[in-house]
């Protein structure tokens, strides 16, 4: 039983012996004691005043009291207006940390054949360009879920769904028809992703092109785009890709392969992977199927042009395209499908899409058609919706080739560690050097992006994130390499195994309390799909060990009960900040 529990049970107690009044252990409030007052947790009276018809003070200061009076692990109290200031037996820290120290798993939760099967969506990539700072952050947070997920005691898939079809995809391919000249990765030496991508971006600026030329003739915008001949052949390339013509099919197979190959690295260098891969050439024929059958059902409607529509305004929404008038599916259509075939693979319990906020409305949808098509499970989709990232320079614009690539971003941060900390690896042979540069600089990268509340829109400052001093992921991961290096230090004159015996002072009994929050933040983490949850306390635990560190003597120490207990909390305090930090993707070097 954690010490929260312990609390909130005899505060309950108390109240039932002192008022007769009945409270669950859950609905007792309990937190860390402000650092500017005594004490080391904190009761949050003003729910008993109803019971005990007293003031906030009085009523603390009695069931202080009783706890001081029924409960060992109290020592003292104090009561400030609506707060009561319990103060712990430090030898109540002292089976903390033996016991944390035994469990191997500390702060996890291991899932059984009976564990909710949870379904996380994310990345979803076009095969038009390689993957982006978006992406980077759309990646960390779903893959990061998904570890949270498992550490809470679920069952979780890790999926993604490649956006494989589509005008974008055809305006690359009718780009390399037109001006690639036979360009191959291997001929041109570069990424599939990559080669692709600046197909995509040669379209966009041909097609810009004509369209000022259009204008000169004295047509207006709009009139220029309906004249365009740039735009009619990607559509009629589209055309015969849905209507399977076999040249069509062959060359999107072929360049598309060239890009999922370029895929798969930038993947391996993040870190992040999946269980079941969905390709939306293979999906929107089943979310066309369906569309179709709900006009039958009066769910849908066809316009006389030909497109099929929902007419969503009961809901309080508007007219919703599902299918155009020449017969093409939109990605709403695509994702029906999906939907349909995920809930066939696998028995999920809840379906979790990472997304951002600018998808908001069309979840809202994709929840309510799914109602209407008659899946039960169409109002309990989540989507985990959140902020945009930019970086100091401004937004993104991946169309006219100005986007942050997401493996040039990976390059630059793993250059920029190995500058920045070229001093702290000069005695590490070359090797080691460029594997802790690398595991500094993807470091980070993760923390930074994913230390901020995910519905936020964020500034990544690839420079401060690289910071040793600051709430970084180079300064929890030099916080544990210190902690390793003091634990090679003392050898074999220690066991971690060994029960402690020496009564932690107020200082220690403090970071011993940080590590046994670390259950609580995991769970909370999960409750509440945040990953910043994790990062923020392993930040404050960082903070935390290297105050005492410099305010306490480790090796040093004559008492050797002391020393062993300081030695012991330093080592949980490094597994707690590994297994933290492990649920945000990142690596924690040996030595730095």
């Amino acid at each position: 039983m954690t010490l929260d529990q312990i609390i909130a049970e005899g505060a309950a107690k108390a109240a039932k012996e002192l008022y007769e009044a009945d409270f669950a252990p859950e609905s007792v409030v309990t937190q860390a004691t402000r650092k500017d007052f005594e004490g080391n947790i904190t009761v949050v009276v003003f729910p008993f005043t109803k019971a005990s018809h007293k003031k906030p003070e009085d009523t603390g200061a009695e069931i202080g009291q009783w706890m001081k009076e029924n409960l060992d692990e109290v020592v003292g109290f104090n009561v400030i207006k609506g707060f009561l200031n319990l103060s712990i037996d430090p030898a109540f820290r002292l089976n903390q940390l033996n016991e944390i120290a035994a469990d191997k798993e500390f702060g996890f939760r291991k899932a059984d054949e009976n564990s909710d099967l949870v379904m996380v969506e994310y990345s979803s990539p076009n095969t038009n360009k390689p993957l982006h700072l978006g992406h980077v952050r759309n990646n960390l947070l779903g893959y990061s879920l998904a570890l949270i997920l498992e550490a809470n005691g679920h069952r979780v898939v890790k999926t993604n769904i490649v956006n494989d079809r589509g005008i974008h995809i055809c305006k690359s391919m009718l780009a390399w028809q037109k001006w690639g000249n036979g360009e191959t990765p291997e001929s041109s030496g570069k990424k599939g992703d990559h080669l692709i991508g600046d197909y995509y971006v040669a379209f966009d600026k041909h097609y810009r092109d004509e369209l000022k030329e259009l204008q000169a003739k004295g047509m207006s915008e709009d009139e220029a785009k309906e004249a365009s001949t740039l735009m009619a052949e990607a559509r009629e390339m589209l055309r015969k890709w849905e209507a399977g013509d076999p040249e069509v099919r062959e060359l999107w197979k072929t360049m598309n392969s060239w890009v999922y190959a370029g895929f798969d690295e930038t993947y391996k260098r993040l870190g992040v992977g999946f269980d079941k891969i969905y390709y939306e050439s293979d999906t929107y024929l089943e979310g066309k199927d369906l569309v179709l059958g709900g006009i039958e059902k009066g769910i849908m409607y066809r316009k006389e042009d030909g497109s099929v529509w929902a007419d969503l305004t009961n809901d309080g929404l508007d007219h919703k395209l599902l299918l155009r008038a020449d017969g093409t599916s939109v990605y709403m259509t695509q994702d029906i499908g999906t939907a349909k075939l995920r809930y066939q693979d696998y028995p999920i319990d809840k379906m979790i899409y990472v997304v951002g906020n600018e998808q908001n409305y069309h979840f809202q949808v994709l929840s309510l058609l799914l109602d209407k098509l008659g899946f039960k499970w169409g109002k309990d989709l989540t989507h985990f919706s959140y902020g945009m990232v930019e970086l100091p320079a401004g937004k993104m614009k991946s169309r006219e080739g100005t986007v942050v690539d997401a493996d040039d971003l990976m390059d630059k941060m793993i250059a920029d560690a190995a500058s920045t900390s070229a001093d702290r690896f000069a005695d590490m042979p070359a090797d080691e050097a460029a594997e802790v540069a690398r595991m500094v600089g993807m470091g980070a990268l993760k923390y930074f992006l994913l230390k901020v509340d995910p519905k936020k829109n964020m500034l990544f400052n690839p420079a401060e994130s690289i910071d040793f001093n600051g709430n970084t992921g180079p300064f929890l991961q030099y916080t544990y390499a210190r902690i390793r290096s003091v634990l090679r230090r003392a050898g074999e004159d220690f066991d971690l195994d060994a029960p402690s015996t020496a009564i932690p002072n107020e200082k220690e009994a403090a970071l011993v309390q940080k590590i046994a929050d670390f259950p609580t933040v995991v769970a909370e983490a999960g409750r509440t799909y945040s990953p910043s949850l994790i990062a923020n306390y392993c930040y404050d635990l960082a903070k935390e060990f290297n105050q005492f560190y410099h305010d306490y003597s480790i090796l040093k120490e004559e008492n050797r009960e002391v020393r062993e207990m300081r030695l012991r909390l330093s080592a949980l305090v490094g597994r707690t900040l590994k297994a933290g930090v492990s649920l945000l993707g990142m690596e924690m070097p040996e030595r730095m």
